[in-house]
């Protein structure tokens, strides 16, 4: 999953401490594969999982601890950069609640935005974790997010918003490269558990994501 939503500073920081909105949030969740990849699949129960309650400081920080501490190979990019909000979300599978509660959390983020205009996120199927082509047919799931409401579209032209995630695609590379490195290096004859502070490195997550916020 990839998004990159205009919003000023103090209102990146605000989304990080905001629980997620119900799921009425988004007008048509059912809809979320209509018009792609997976084109007559219907989603009308993947949302009863979805984590209520959870702000995206949580969601993000656990994904993160996870993958530092060797328990999850999933990869976790959150950023505030040029004025945006940048995620880039990799899982190993179709992980019905980590992808649905993110499409809330990005579908939350509509209160904080900074521009009229919809911002798009996406979700595709991809081994390699590498963004498709704009104009590809593996796109999955594309979320148009707006000020008050989300929706799923069943078509749009995709080629600014791939252009625009283009960066923070690069930085996952750039994280999963220094992992591997660190992998190799790592002696494991020792029997000890990979470990690593790479994922929390501040190039690849905004040390806000990561701060403990103060009694509500």
């Amino acid at each position: 999953m990839a998004a990159r939503i205009p919003m000023s500073r103090d209102s990146f920081e605000a989304w990080l401490s905001t629980p997620i909105p119900d799921v009425s949030r988004i007008a048509n969740p059912a809809d979320m594969f209509d018009g792609w990849h997976w084109n007559g699949e219907r989603a009308d129960r993947e949302w009863d999982s979805v984590g209520g309650g959870i702000t995206p400081r949580e969601f993000f920080s656990e994904a993160i601890e996870k993958a530092c501490s060797g328990a999850s190979q999933d990869g976790c990019l959150v950023l505030y950069r040029e004025g945006a909000l940048e995620a880039y979300l990799f899982y190993f599978g179709y992980k019905q609640w980590n992808v649905h509660t993110a499409f809330l959390m990005f579908a939350g983020a509509g209160e904080f935005k900074s521009e009229a205009a919809e911002d798009t996120v996406l979700f595709w199927a991809e081994t390699g974790g590498n963004l498709w082509d704009a104009d590809d047919t593996g796109w999955l799931a594309v979320l148009s997010v707006g000020k008050s409401e989300a929706r799923f579209v069943s078509e749009r032209d995709l080629t600014d918003t791939v252009a625009g995630l283009r960066p923070v695609e690069s930085r996952f590379f750039d994280m999963i490269e220094r992992l591997g490195e660190e992998e190799e290096s790592w002696e494991w004859e020792s029997g000890r558990d990979f470990r690593t502070d790479t994922p929390r490195d501040s190039a690849f997550v905004d040390p806000a994501v990561l701060e403990q916020p103060g009694p509500r």
